[in-house]
């Protein structure tokens, strides 16, 4: 496989995110054959398949599933010289079942950063469906920490890929400390995207705010957009978690402290959902210049990441 290049990198992204039709387009893109020439290069391998139904699979428009088909994506692999099952795993998961939809491995994110209720009345005020058919590439996040503790400000830049089409809008997700006040946070669109519609819940401390694009993205198409939470209305702040509902994407989370408030101690965990035990621990050294400490996740699963900190 080619290293290196702008092609190879997109097609090693859908191999593990999926949806399964634009990793096997990008496949044959990537090794420049035509379809006729894969129908051929199967029926050496035994394989007999249409090419109609070979555009129909790279088109979305229809899925393999029966047996016979389920070979003839295991042959399109030798043929695509693509590593083994990886085009046949976005199509049966481990434990032999078919993905409902051609999107990575989820988990709804309203489920994993309750209160579940309060987001749930306010997707609806947006008329936001429970698939927003946007996914995380990547993302890098820089929380400021203030002089009372609080959390000040929370910068994002994002990387997401439509899983279908017609998609032109993300909506962001900002829970205060204890305290926050919603009337107070402050929200700012960044580069390629405007602010929409705003609305808060004060009793759970939940603002969510509506990132309009430009454009209508179809399935497959890329989008990278940045936008900021300014806060400080709560509470002393512990801890910052980030949850996820799809897989495979990279996470960088830097947390930065004012000098006149430095944690005594930080660590980065992991969480499978909101109220599971925290696992994979580790110890964070806080820089001497910068006061920051921060994570790199490669390939994130569904769940939840963050840095904690305990306060002298």
């Amino acid at each position: 496989m080619a290293q290196n290049t702008p092609q190879s990198a997109e097609l090693a992204q859908l191999l593990r995110t999926g949806p399964f039709h634009l990793a096997l387009r990008s496949a044959l893109t990537a090794r420049g054959l035509a379809l006729t020439r894969v129908q051929h290069k199967l029926a050496q391998r035994g394989i007999t398949i249409g090419v109609t139904s070979l555009s129909y699979w790279q088109q979305g428009a229809r899925r393999p599933q029966r047996p016979e088909s389920l070979r003839a994506v295991r042959a399109l692999e030798e043929v695509l010289e693509l590593p083994a099952q990886s085009l046949h795993r976005l199509l049966v998961p481990e434990g032999g079942g078919h993905r409902e939809t051609e999107r990575p491995a989820a988990r709804t994110y309203r489920s994993l950063v309750a209160p579940a209720d309060a987001l749930q009345r306010l997707f609806a005020e947006l008329e936001t469906p429970a698939d927003g058919g946007l996914h995380t590439v990547g993302h890098h996040e820089r929380v400021r920490i203030g002089p009372q503790r609080q959390l000040v400000e929370r910068e994002s830049h994002q990387v997401v890929r439509a899983h279908r089409d017609g998609v032109d809008r993300y909506v962001a997700i900002h829970r205060g400390e204890a305290g926050c006040e919603p009337a107070r946070v402050r929200v700012h669109a960044g580069e390629n995207c405007r602010l929409g519609r705003v609305r808060g819940h004060a009793e759970a401390g939940v603002v969510v705010a509506e990132l309009l694009f430009d454009t209508r993205l179809r399935a497959g198409d890329t989008h990278v957009f940045g936008y900021v939470f300014e806060d400080g209305s709560g509470g002393p702040s512990s801890e910052y978690l980030r949850g996820f509902s799809f897989a495979g994407c990279q996470y960088v989370l830097q947390v930065r402290f004012d000098e006149a408030a430095l944690p005594v101690r930080c660590r980065r965990f992991a969480q499978a959902s909101a109220g599971a035990p925290r696992s994979a621990q580790q110890e964070l050294t806080l820089s001497g210049r910068h006061h920051a400490v921060h994570l790199v996740e490669q390939g994130v699963r569904p769940g939840i990441l963050g840095i904690g900190w305990d306060w002298g």
